[in-house]
């Protein structure tokens, strides 16, 4: 019986918090009914032991419950930590739900357009680089002579020095510098005739005739030749076919003041020379 009392008494004692008042009830009894049997098997009295095991039993009650109450705070923790992280998604949440609509998608340039432009042809036999300059920017609304932009580019009776020169001018006329040089020092790449395809275009679109400087022969599209064994300048002022033809503007002839021209034969015709665009 004394053993059985133990067992039991052990098997309470490992009982959740909440059994514990019924269990010493249940001790309290066995103990009473069997206060007999305990006081022959054991030297201290029976009472005396249940008091001590009632005793450690409320200990481990005591324990039991101080674990409970450390558990608690980490528990009721976690839901504040998680507070920040639902509020610092809300602000990606607002921002697909309310895009940008006012941005507009930069527009396609046109298959074809050609500038309006003010045709002056040379006035003298080495004024191609001035004149040329000068019909470029007409299509922009600037009115220069000849004789204000040859001060400018440095022109002599040996001509205009090259494309640097032109893009200089042009940049000090044309709000916002937007010209660039691009020098072909050999027979141009592929790749070169595709970005004077699109600079033309970007350009002619901007509403800003092209200034070249080439050399050598070239054929037109209708099949006229055009000859400058010594060098000249010509305004690029229209393309079409998305500008893969290009509009010239030649001041050397009045009566022949433009043609069109493929950009591959351009590109070919400004070999160990340049543009401005």
């Amino acid at each position: 019986m004394k053993h059985t009392l133990k067992r039991q008494l052990r098997r309470l004692a490992t009982e959740r918090p909440y059994q514990i008042v019924a269990a010493s009830a249940a001790a309290l009894a066995i103990a009473t009914t069997s206060g007999a049997l305990l006081t022959t098997a054991d030297d201290a009295p029976a009472g005396q032991r249940t008091a001590t095991t009632v005793a450690e039993m409320r200990s481990d009650v005591a324990a039991s419950r101080g674990e409970v109450r450390d558990a608690s705070p980490s528990a009721s923790s976690a839901p504040t930590t998680a507070a920040p992280a639902a509020s610092a998604a809300s602000p990606a949440a607002k921002a697909k739900s309310n895009p940008d609509l006012t941005r507009k998608p930069t527009p396609k340039p046109p298959a074809t357009k050609v500038l309006d432009y003010d045709y002056e042809a040379q006035n003298t036999y080495y004024n191609c680089g001035p004149a040329a300059t000068r019909n470029a920017l007409s299509a922009a609304g600037i009115d220069r002579t000849q004789e204000e932009l040859g001060a400018e580019l440095g022109t002599t009776e040996m001509g205009t020095n090259s494309a640097e020169d032109t893009t200089r001018v042009l940049n000090a006329e044309v709000k916002g510098s937007p010209y660039r040089t691009r020098m072909f020092p050999g027979a141009p790449s592929p790749a070169q005739m595709d970005r004077l395809q699109a600079d033309v275009v970007k350009a002619i679109t901007d509403g800003r005739g092209v200034v070249a400087n080439v050399v050598g022969d070239a054929t037109d599209t209708d099949g006229g030749w055009h000859s400058y064994g010594g060098g000249h300048y010509i305004a690029v002022v229209g393309y079409k076919d998305n500008g893969r033809t290009v509009r010239i503007a030649d001041s050397a002839n009045p009566a022949d003041p433009s043609y069109w021209i493929t950009t591959i034969d351009l590109a070919n015709w400004i070999t160990s020379r340049g543009y401005s665009a």
